[in-house]
């Protein structure tokens, strides 16, 4: 089986929720691996402050849509934590900032994904 056909077969089966647990999981994943390396592997870094601040675009420009089924507070509240991590994601990268606030955020947000 090719790998889009497994990716494709995974999306079908797993619901909006699921999926973005997953995601969050991998971008977490590399904060807290690039956290270990520190400023050794400065690439490595980069690349997990970068695809973090990919996924929380994502989420923001997802809130953005009226259409979006989550109440008007939450889509808020959404967005404020994205343009956080933007922020905060280049306070790391030029400042040496600590990435614990960045790996908390998303282990919580994956805490409510996860409905515990």
């Amino acid at each position: 089986m090719s790998i889009q056909a497994y990716q494709r077969a995974a999306t079908r089966a797993e619901n909006p929720r699921e999926i973005e647990y997953r995601v969050f999981g991998v971008v977490t994943a590399a904060l807290v691996k690039a956290r270990e390396t520190g400023r050794a592997d400065l690439g490595a870094l980069a690349h997990a402050l970068q695809e973090n601040r990919r996924l929380w675009r994502i989420l923001a420009a997802d809130c953005a849509d009226p259409a979006n089924a989550q109440s008007e507070a939450m889509r808020a509240r959404i967005i404020s934590l994205a343009l956080f991590v933007d922020r905060y994601s280049g306070e790391v990268l030029r400042d040496g900032a600590d990435m614990e606030p960045l790996i908390d955020i998303n282990r919580s947000m994956m805490e409510g994904l996860s409905g515990r």
